[in-house]
């Protein structure tokens, strides 16, 4: 039966790692009647984490989807990783979903996930609701939690006065709608809770009163607001991002799970409460009855459907046997059965209407975040994703496996779009790159798993290059005889720093034909090949080289292509070798976002990676700092920068320029390099 967008809700359950947002999902299932056991993390058998991953570290690696019915309503959950090294399922997640709610833990503190995510989401304005969970723990403070969070952001509002034992929450009062929720059983208000509740209601209010003309003159007027009229409005505050409001309960014991069921089926915004808009800024009203446009925004892998797409319905209904056109491919996709997801099931469904979330299996051509069009005349914008910036070179465990490693890791791409494989053009390496060591990590363990072959990772090397400082003039001098017809190529080059391209330069300055004509391109074939390996360490290229052929020698009879490519080669290595050669290195630029109280952290911490602070300006309430580092110090950076800010610290980098090596670092840079030769 088809839902209507106004019926349905599209909630991203997002925050910190370990907050207990999969158990969420599972007791939202549960109470709405989806579920007839109540699956748990530690156990292995929730539903929304199936992958065998998932399974064996209890966390979440991907997200995943699931709804169910409750009141009339149809209310679609993605369940989001917490975990940073992906990140980018919580911004595809987003995508898509009308609202947030952010779980967070009833610690007394603010996890940097929580802190990250409200930051998005009142970045991006999107309706987000806290959830403090695990209240019922012995260790548990609510009201600390909850004082920690609005410290930072002033638009977080509790709509709870919690009845507490101790610091232990035991029930609350919703002072929305008036209702007490006792956790030990129904009963009337505590008249201790009284006092609070009155000041928080008037609180709730004025806030509800702020979104509206009409009620605001009633507000000021002194006339009573209806609970009709506080429910409207404090939803239209949240759909402004005026407000971000305070629930809590306990997922694991499923405490105030169907008040948080009320909460999203009554105040969370519909997608035609939150329409999509274009790239132009156009809205798009969610009309069942128009052209069908769907974003795909998920791709997972199933082992017995094959590759299924995730997306959600932004215009029309999606019925099987229609064509599409994928508007960044150019191709058509033709539909076949839509599915509904509750984690890894699918149910068959005749059709999806506007705003609600399917899955379609065996699209030839389509990707996750491409768009589908029945008309082919729309553009939506594109979730702007954080660039891979730990990278790792990969190899094939086994010889002979390189081709189902680097297959296995294509199709792969299709479900984690956050990590990118590309060969270094100056090693050769094949590097593995993404957010961190964890998601690199899973990406293997997945390899085995689904493709039954291993990929090694290790640290890339680093592209250093050779160039010279002075000028010198060499000779080459190759003779063979060996019988027969001999070889005879004897020339004189001048070296010096200064290529014109930056890389090699070849200057004809013979004079007098004491090297024939139709020998001088073999001079410079020769050098060409021989500035592939420098003289310090025979692996980097000499780069910045220009080379002048201003005389030689021949033989009438043995002097041939091969004879002067070879003396080129001896002249080069003699010339080289005397020119104060030197190795390069190469500087990263690095713009790395910190809050202000990590500032001194960094820069001392750049200091000692030989970087160079070039500035710091404060953006958006935090501080970014520039600076150049050598490529060799900050192989690991990801790693780093999340201990020393606790993960509150992103960067990206982007290649600059080359340097020379310091005269400290430049031994054991060479000697690295010839174990490697030796190795190889």
């Amino acid at each position: 039966m088809a839902v209507y967008a106004k019926d349905i809700r599209n909630v991203a359950l997002i925050g910190h790692s370990g907050e207990g947002k999969t158990t969420l999902a599972e007791a939202l299932l549960f109470n709405a009647g989806v579920l007839d056991r109540f699956g748990k993390v530690d156990d292995g058998n929730s539903t929304m984490d199936f992958d065998p991953e998932e399974i064996s570290r209890r966390i979440s690696i991907s997200l995943s989807v699931a709804n169910c019915s409750y009141k009339g309503a149809k209310i679609n959950i993605i369940d989001v990783p917490g975990y940073f090294d992906f990140e980018c399922e919580m911004l595809e997640a987003l995508t898509v979903a009308d609202s947030a709610i952010i779980v967070t833990s009833a610690t007394g503190s603010m996890s940097v996930g929580t802190e990250k995510a409200l930051e998005y989401c009142l970045e991006h304005k999107i309706p987000a609701v806290l959830f403090v969970n695990g209240i019922d723990k012995e260790n548990s403070n609510f009201r600390a939690t909850v004082d920690a969070i609005k410290e930072r952001f002033n638009k977080v509002s509790s709509i709870i006065v919690p009845e507490l034992a101790g610091n232990k929450m035991t029930g609350y009062v919703n002072a929305v709608n008036g209702e007490y929720v006792s956790f030990s059983g129904k009963g009337e208000m505590p008249a201790a809770l009284k006092s609070e509740y009155e000041d928080v209601r008037s609180a709730i209010i004025e806030i509800a009163a702020e979104s509206d003309d009409e009620l605001m003159m009633k507000f000021f007027d002194g006339e009573e607001l209806t609970a009709e009229e506080i429910t409207r409005g404090f939803a239209t505050t949240l759909l402004n991002g005026a407000t971000v409001p305070v629930l809590a309960g306990s997922a694991l014991q499923r405490q105030g799970i169907d008040q948080l069921l009320d909460f999203i089926v009554g105040t969370l915004p519909s997608p035609e409460a939150r329409p999509t808009v274009d790239a132009a800024g156009n809205v798009i009203v969610p009309d069942a009855n128009a052209s069908v446009i769907l974003r795909v925004f998920k791709t997972i892998a199933d082992p017995f459907v094959g590759r299924l797409s995730i997306f959600k319905v932004i215009r029309g209904t999606l019925k099987s046997g229609m064509t599409l056109k994928n508007l960044t491919s150019g191709t058509n996709e033709k539909i076949s059965q839509v599915y509904f997801m509750k984690g890894k099931k699918q149910d068959p469904a005749d059709c999806a209407c506007a705003g609600d979330i399917a899955a379609l299996a065996k699209l030839s051509a389509t990707g996750t975040g491409d768009v589908l069009s029945e008309s082919g005349d729309i553009e939506l914008k594109s979730v702007e994703l954080p660039r891979p910036v730990y990278s790792r070179a990969v190899y094939a465990a086994k010889k002979g496996d390189e081709d189902k490693v680097f297959g296995g890791l294509s199709k792969l791409k299709d479900e984690d779009i956050a990590f990118t494989v590309t060969k270094d053009p100056e090693t050769g390496e094949m590097l593995l790159s993404g957010l961190g060591d964890t998601q690199l990590d899973v990406i293997c363990k997945k390899l085995k798993s689904k493709f039954n072959c291993e990929a090694v990772l290790k640290d890339p090397r680093i592209p250093y290059r050779e160039t010279i400082r002075k000028s010198v003039e060499a000779e080459g001098k190759h003779k063979k005889q060996s019988g027969g017809a001999g070889q005879y190529g004897h020339c004189k080059v001048r070296f010096e720093p200064g290529a014109a391209d930056g890389v090699f330069e070849f200057v004809d300055a013979v004079v007098g034909g004491t090297v024939p004509r139709q020998f001088i391109p073999s001079v410079e074939k020769g050098l060409r090949q021989a500035i592939q390996k420098g003289v310090l360490t025979q692996l980097y290229p000499m780069v910045n080289l220009k080379a002048t052929l201003f005389d030689g020698s021949s033989h009438p009879v043995d002097s041939k292509d091969i004879a002067f490519q070879m003396a080129a080669i001896l002249a080069y290595k003699a010339g080289c070798e005397k020119a104060s050669p030197v190795l390069l290195e190469p500087i990263y630029e690095l713009n790395i976002t910190v809050p202000a109280d990590y500032l001194g952290d960094i820069m001392g911490d750049m200091n000692k990676r030989r970087g160079r602070i070039m500035g710091t300006e404060m953006v958006g309430g935090k501080q970014v700092v520039t600076a150049e580092v050598p490529l060799s110090e900050i192989l690991k950076y990801a790693t780093d920068l999340r201990s020393m800010t606790q993960g509150r610290g992103k960067y990206e980098m982007k290649y600059v320029r080359y340097e020379e090596v310091p005269p400290t670092s430049a031994p054991k840079i060479i000697e690295d390099a010839k174990k490697l030769l030796e190795e190889e």
